[in-house]
């Protein structure tokens, strides 16, 4: 009977945890929080096993790895808020290996790829509207540095970079999928109000292609900016609809020069990348494909690893 529903647990009470619990009140079953007096149970070991084939993990990242593991040794299926960040390579292997033996999902959750304009600057790449790109260049900022300060874990280790860096390169990968990426470097670190990053940019660089990523906490206004310019034309992306209104704009170029034509989209609507994100992952546990996307988790761990 388990085989055929989805009856999740959220383990964390943070930030995270109940807008994933909310999305899906039918088949949601509980939380978990060793802290938090609401939760239904304070331990994981307190559930019993047979009330839930599915978890979301919201936790600080320290207790990822552990958690995940005990989830995916009893059948499972876990998405686990991003990033899935460990010291070495082979600690995801592992996971996903345990994840493949037991035929169950493992998924890091970036809601970002189901951003709708996001999606569409995807299909014009690969439409080929702009033709080769040259240049990619993503800001995500907002002003969340005094929130961080007081998080009993947020204000460590490498702060911004592996928070909203990590969402950037998720979607690097998710845009350029097909291009061979792998080294990206920290260009600027800067500590305005945090003991740790709260400002940084990352950039690669080779000789036909660049992409600068920059990141902070102490964007007053929040803000999403995204510019990619290729030899046909251009894509200009401003705000994601959680900030809305969310612009789109696509510029055709003028040869040899002049103003180019250029459409413009606008959409204003509630952020819905969470529940469709939740769908997404919903479908892949009640699928008969148990395929998983282990590259995407490596190739970021990588990434992340070499420049923090």
């Amino acid at each position: 009977m388990m085989k055929d529903s989805f009856k999740y647990l959220v383990i964390g009470m943070g930030i995270q945890g109940p807008k994933r619990a909310k999305i899906d009140k039918k088949n949601f079953v509980g939380y978990v929080d060793p802290f938090n007096k609401a939760a239904d149970y304070k331990n994981i070991l307190d559930v019993p096993l047979e009330i839930y084939n599915s978890a979301y993990v919201c936790t600080p990242d320290k207790n990822k790895v552990n958690i995940i593991k005990f989830l995916l040794k009893n059948k499972k299926n876990v998405l686990v808020e991003k990033p899935l960040l460990t010291i070495k390579n082979n600690t995801i292997k592992e996971l996903y290996g345990l994840a493949k033996k037991n035929k169950i999902i493992l998924y890091t959750a970036y809601n970002h790829r189901f951003e709708p304009y996001l999606k569409k600057v995807k299909e014009l790449i690969e439409s080929n509207i702009i033709g080769k790109a040259y240049v990619c260049n993503i800001f995500y900022g907002n002003g969340t540095s005094i929130l961080v300060k007081k998080s009993f874990w947020k204000d460590k280790n490498n702060g911004v970079i592996t928070d909203l860096g990590s969402h950037l390169l998720d979607l690097i990968n998710y845009l350029f999928s097909s291009k061979k990426i792998k080294l990206f470097k920290l260009t600027d670190v800067q500590k305005f109000e945090n003991t740790s990053p709260d400002y940084a940019k990352i950039s690669y660089n080779e000789k036909s292609f660049q992409i600068n990523l920059e990141m902070t906490y102490c964007m007053w206004k929040n803000s999403f900016y995204l510019d990619i310019l290729g030899e046909k034309g251009s894509i200009h992306m401003n705000c994601l609809c959680k900030w809305g209104p969310s612009k789109l704009i696509v510029r055709k170029r003028k040869k040899p020069s002049g103003v180019p034509e250029s459409k413009t989209y606008l959409l204003k609507m509630k952020d819905p990348t969470w529940k469709k994100e939740h769908e997404f992952f919903k479908k892949k546990v009640l699928g008969k494909n148990k395929k998983n996307d282990e590259k995407k988790d490596l190739w970021i761990n990588q990434i992340l690893n070499s420049i923090i």
